[in-house]
């Protein structure tokens, strides 16, 4: 079987169970992917090749271990790995080496997956670029925070890697490289072993080239192994579209990504797409989301900012300071607030939607390397802790991807795969239902 690296990590992983392909042989054609591409989308930190090598050596020699049997697998450098250095995208941590796994890399460890090597964060999974480039076009952001990961997968290096996302850093990312990002419902993954910014909403999750590889993938450093098997949708669910209050930011490009969206969704919908009437509480939520955010992260990297403020950039400096002046009474405000909304829109999904379909981003990735882009159609989702999808169906005026994102209510991630899987093969361009 030729072209290893482009097989998707469902696909792979059918092939090794099956004893159609080794393990070292799709870790060694992923590893000459990095070497051929490394050098200009900069996605990597640190590989273990040689770990990698004998990883899959010794799991070509035995059974099948589980989930990721023989999987090459990308990991943002948030999460700790006793093999590999963890800097969290800060100089403080440069030769950090943490003593043991985080739970989910530990639990993806365990179903068989290979650390192939640490993908670019932003600094502590915030808004200041990394150096990594968009795969499609290197002038253009490739999203944040999880900025390696989505690129290592858009670009072939690996096909499946790990995410986290507070405010959009799974969802964005996923949609600029082209890719499929899931962050399930929050909870769904133990943030035990991973740098925390903001413990209300830190969610961990995945990127892979499918429906089925990021339910693998979360299936496995979960621990919740049924979500690797996507139920067929027995009945129509109902979808919605929501806009949102910030639609008046949407570029053109993604305002066709919804039109396509509602044409497809509506041969999967019972009754059709109807356009959602979200509950008034929801239009404060994302002003909510950026000063809890802000909040906890004043107190989550306390000891950086007071033992090593030199070494922080200016812009997490900035976030810092603004965190540390927001007044307790009014987070706590802001938390009543957000539980106030949730029930709402609990509520909204009880009696309206099963799904809403809504924006990933306001568009195609900028051509820019200074910024991520705008999170604006995500933090509320992330404040919610409501699981979401990014699937990719059109592109913008520079020919870069575009992707919608599917949402369910807290702890219908079951739900979400089928119907997102179901609404990719309902697509009009057939390389976009190759997402399924």
């Amino acid at each position: 079987m030729n072209d290893l690296e482009s097989l998707s990590a469902s696909d792979a992983a059918l092939a090794l169970a099956q004893g159609k392909i080794k393990a070292e042989h799709l870790v060694l054609a992923c590893l000459d992917r990095i070497g051929q591409r490394e050098r200009t989308i900069k996605a990597w930190v640190s590989l273990g090749k040689e770990n990698a090598i004998a990883r899959a050596r010794q799991l070509d020699r035995g059974a099948s271990t589980g989930l990721l049997h023989g999987l090459p697998i990308g990991v943002k450098d948030l999460f700790d790995t006793y093999d590999l250095p963890t800097a969290y995208g800060s100089p403080i941590y440069r030769d950090h080496q943490p003593a043991t796994d985080a739970v989910s890399i530990a639990l993806m460890r365990k179903a068989g997956g290979i650390i192939l090597g640490k993908t670019v964060t932003t600094e502590f999974a915030t808004f200041k670029s990394g150096p990594t480039a968009n795969p499609h076009n290197t002038a253009h952001t490739p999203g944040g925070s999880s900025s390696g990961s989505a690129a290592a997968v858009a670009d072939f290096m690996v096909p499946l890697a790990t995410g986290t996302q507070t405010a959009a850093s799974i969802i964005r990312p996923a949609s600029f490289c082209g890719v499929v990002g899931y962050k399930p419902s929050y909870g769904k993954v133990s943030i035990a072993g991973v740098k925390s910014l903001s413990i209300s909403m830190d969610t961990l999750g995945c990127f892979g080239r499918t429906v089925s590889d990021v339910a693998l993938g979360v299936a496995a450093m979960s621990g919740d192994h049924s979500l690797a098997n996507i139920d067929p949708l027995h009945h129509k669910p109902r979808i919605a579209l929501a806009n949102t209050v910030h639609w008046p930011l949407a570029q053109k490009e993604t305002v066709t990504a919804m039109a396509l969206a509602r044409f497809a969704a509506n041969s999967i919908s019972h009754h059709g797409i109807s356009e959602a009437s979200l509950p008034a509480l929801f239009d404060g939520l994302a002003d909510a989301q950026s000063r809890i955010m802000t909040s906890e992260m004043s107190r989550s990297l306390l000891f950086e900012r007071v033992h090593f403020p030199k070494l922080l950039g200016s812009k997490i400096s900035a976030q810092l300071k603004d965190g540390a002046a927001i007044p307790y009474e009014i987070y706590t405000a802001d938390l009543i607030y957000v539980a106030q909304a949730r029930q709402a829109m609990d509520q909204f999904f009880a009696d309206s939607a099963d799904v809403i379909i809504t924006p990933s981003a306001i568009g195609e990735a900028p051509a820019t390397k200074s910024h991520t882009g705008d999170p604006i159609f995500c933090r509320s989702w992330s404040v919610l802790g409501y699981p979401c999808i990014n699937i990719n169906v059109s592109t913008g005026p520079n020919h870069m991807p575009v992707g919608v994102q599917l949402v369910a209510g807290l702890g219908r991630d079951r739900l979400l795969l089928s119907t997102a899987k179901a609404f990719v093969q309902a697509l009009a361009d057939p390389a976009s239902r190759a997402q399924a």
